[in-house]
């Protein structure tokens, strides 16, 4: 047995290709098995011994010959490996002779079989130590080749022709993986790109190509080839990254003039700041820019920068991005760089921007949006939830959770009906009830009150709007679908496009329903009908709502007489103890003691019941806030402007290739199972490729030329921009401090292990003494 293998082994090392060096020690009977086996390929046996392999699935028209002419190199080599797909093997250019001209004009080239040579043996030495990666080589010396010689008028011809191969040729089902198969073309290129958008992976996008292909050797290429496009497309960036924005950036402003970007550098020519407003964001500020909203999310891009979008709400009461932000630090400086920005891109302050506590803005609000130029300074109000959320954290969880404490307090934090001097009575009464007087963060947040407090704001229009950044929480959540932590700047401006592509789609999903569809009122006042005509369907249903309860909830104590076309009520609301609502109301106007208008443009239910109560029918004009409306951003100043022609060009292109893609399956699917109808749709495909030909030769759309298309062109020259340095920021994933409090309640949610036999949690049931 020994002896054997030996003889075995000494036979393959001294054969150019083990694989047929078995193949001769096969007896016949295993032969014709090899033959079934690799059905569509003849073989014959040399006289040495050794098996030759012929293609004989392929056409007669299909197999090269000696003196065979070309009309040019490019069809000669595109046929030979049309050759090698039908046949089982892949294809490689390989030696070739240039003429001295100036045009180098190949006189002669090889194309080979790519087993074609040995692979040269690496020297790895004892003493180096080297990790090598578990590889295969396939060259075992093949001969088959084509050899194209130049012809006088540009054509080629077959000077030799060598069909025998000393290697088993791919299967059916195998030649799917050779390379000669295998082609990232256009369509796969966009797949993956296109996936990329919407944060689906190369695996993903790989599955979703199988399916519309119908299978996966329908494809055209492997998951690898899906990972090495991405690989390749991130290479084209490398370290252009910033510049290639920065020019991304140029050539939108040139096309559009409203839209408006600044950035920043550090000595050396790394970006450190970036901010961008397009002409529809700078629009919807002017319509929605009262109140603003404005938070920080991280991990949305490899450089770690901080990005922050300025957040508004819309008509339809959604989400609405006026501009965005990159910055390297949550710093004084980088934080009043953006504000300023903002302000100059859009021309004036906001009535009030709403924050968390980060030490870094409450320095930097008040210098940039101040009441310098002549603008009118900005409110600043801090996220009631965020202070709710450290009551536990600074007073005890004993206390805010065990007692009455929390519940008493939050009766005076987040009510909006309380006068100022209510909330401050019933503050320090709850203080004295639970002897907090000493504690000193209570007394620090009783001291900016008025940056938090509702009752603070009720004379100030628009700010109560927004009392957290609960929408800027929303907008980090809806980016982080779209935004990876390894994006490149060119990945996460072409993400934020298909973000915004998104979150404007579905604005304009909501116009065309508000103006195309009519709401179903419930009273019998006209003045209903007149809202549903005036207002968004969001803004009609809580008018609606209103309504309705001025109905159902309100009692009148009090009615005077008109006096100058005004009528004064007392109303109580069943719904809010211990509170009478003063109105003041006339034909046009009408004003409620509970200020709801003034905070958030909404009309009370107590408005409504007055003017009832005069019998209006007719909704107020002086009461409709165009920011409600369903006209809200008509005849606004800054248009939107036409970009590149050369993004249109590539979006027609991409909706071609679909429609053609569809089309195509479309036909597939009617021929069916039958095959004469196959025969004929693959007939006509064939005789199209062919008149494709004819038409001449088409300028070629390479990879290089197709990565530009998808990320922008490459700068030329050297580069001023330089791409961010890695940033260091308290909010990164995996470097952020976690607080003891944060510690607590993820191990809480852990499951607690226990001992099966007695429900011990100090021991398993292995090391359990009742055992």
């Amino acid at each position: 047995m020994i002896t054997t293998d030996l003889m075995k082994i000494s036979e393959n090392q001294g054969s150019s290709c083990g694989d047929s060096s078995r193949i001769t020690t096969v007896v016949s009977s295993d032969l014709s098995s090899v033959g079934n086996e690799c059905s569509l390929t003849s073989y014959t046996e040399s006289p040495g011994g050794n098996m030759y392999y012929i293609p004989s699935s392929v056409g007669d028209l299909a197999i090269p010959f000696t003196n065979q002419v070309f009309e040019s190199f490019d069809k000669g080599y595109k046929f030979y490996k049309d050759y090698g797909r039908l046949g089982g093997f892949s294809v490689r250019k390989a030696t070739e002779k240039r003429d001295d001209d100036d045009d180098k004009t190949i006189l002669l080239k090889h194309f080979v079989c790519s087993r074609e040579g040995f692979n040269d043996p690496k020297d790895y030495s004892v003493n180096k130590v080297v990790k090598r990666r578990r590889t295969a080589s396939q060259r075992c010396g093949c001969k088959a080749k084509m050899v194209l010689k130049y012809m006088v008028g540009g054509q080629y011809f077959v000077l030799s022709f060598i069909e025998l191969h000393n290697h088993p040729l791919a299967s059916e089902t195998g030649r799917q993986f050779l390379r000669v198969n295998r082609e990232m073309n256009i369509n796969l290129r966009n797949i993956v790109f296109d996936s990329s958008k919407v944060k689906i992976g190369c695996s993903r996008s790989f599955s979703f190509a199988k399916e519309l292909a119908g299978g996966y050797s329908n494809v055209g290429a492997t998951l690898r080839d899906f990972r090495n496009f991405n690989r390749d497309l991130k290479a084209f960036v490398g370290e252009k990254d910033g510049q290639m924005l920065i020019d991304k950036f140029k050539v939108n402003q040139e096309n559009s003039q409203s839209f408006y970007f600044a950035y920043d550098v550090d000595s050396v020519g790394h970006i450190t700041k970036l901010f961008w407003a397009d002409p529809i964001g700078r629009r919807n500020f002017e319509v929605y820019g009262d109140a603003v909203s404005f938070d920080a999310t991280f991990d949305t891009n490899k450089y770690n920068m901080i990005f922050a979008p300025f957040t508004g709400v819309d008509k339809h009461e959604k989400c609405v991005t006026f501009a965005a932000c990159l910055l390297s630090q949550e710093s004084i400086e980088d934080h009043t760089w953006a504000f300023n920005q903002f302000v100059k891109a859009m021309g004036r302050n906001p009535v009030v921007i709403i924050t968390d506590q980060c030490a870094a803005m409450k320095v930097a609000i008040p210098a940039s949006f101040s009441s310098k130029n002549g603008l009118i300074a900005s409110k600043h109000r801090l996220c009631m939830w965020h202070i709710i959320q450290k009551f536990p954290v600074k007073l005890g969880n004993h206390l805010c959770k065990e007692t009455d404490f929390m519940e008493k307090m939050k009766k005076y934090i987040w009510s909006s009906n309380l006068e100022i001097h209510e909330f401050e009575e019933g503050w320090e009464a709850i203080i004295k009830e639970f002897k907090l007087e000493g504690n000193k963060w209570l007394s620090d947040m009783y001291a900016i009150r008025s940056s938090w407090i509702p009752a603070y704001f009720r004379d100030e229009p628009m700010f109560g709007l927004l009392r957290t950044t609960s929408r800027s929480e929303s907008e980090n959540f809806f980016f982080g679908q779209f935004h990876k932590q390894g994006d490149n700047l060119c990945e996460f401006w072409i993400r934020f496009q298909t973000a915004m592509e998104r979150q404007r789609n579905e604005t304009a999903r909501r116009d065309h329903e508000s103006k195309c569809t009519t709401p179903t009122t419930i009273s019998t006042w006209y003045i209903e009908d007149d809202a549903a005509d005036l207002f968004t369907r969001a803004i009609f249903y809580r008018y609606q709502e209103e309504i309705i309860r001025s109905c159902l909830d309100m009692q009148i104590k009090r009615m005077s007489e008109e006096v100058d076309g005004v009528t004064h009520l007392e109303i109580r609301d069943v719904k809010v103890k211990d509170k009478i609502f003063k109105v003041s109301v006339s034909k046009n106007h009408v004003v409620c003691s509970c200020k709801k208008f003034v905070m958030c443009g909404i009309v009370c239910r107590h408005a409504f019941c007055g003017l009832k109560q005069i019998s209006v029918t007719k909704f107020p004009r002086s009461l409709v806030l165009n920011r409600w409306m369903k006209i809200a951003d008509s005849g606004t100043s800054s248009n939107s402007l036409a970009v590149s022609n050369d993004y249109f060009k590539m979006e027609q292109i991409s909706l071609k290739l679909t429609n053609i893609w569809f089309d195509f399956r479309k036909a597939v699917n009617k021929a069916g199972v039958q095959v004469d109808r196959l025969d004929y749709v693959h007939n006509t495909i064939t005789q199209l490729n062919k008149d494709l030909d004819d038409c001449g030769d088409v300028v070629e759309f390479t990879k290089k030329d197709h990565m530009a298309a998808m990320v922008g062109e490459q700068p030329v020259g050297e580069l001023t921009v330089l791409p961010p340095n890695v940033c260091k920021n308290k909010g990164n994933y995996f470097k952020r401090l976690i607080s003891e409090r944060e510690k607590a309640v993820t191990k809480s949610k852990k499951r607690i292990r226990k001992c099966k036999k007695c429900n011990a949690t100090t021991h398993d049931s292995r090391t359990c003494s009742k055992k």
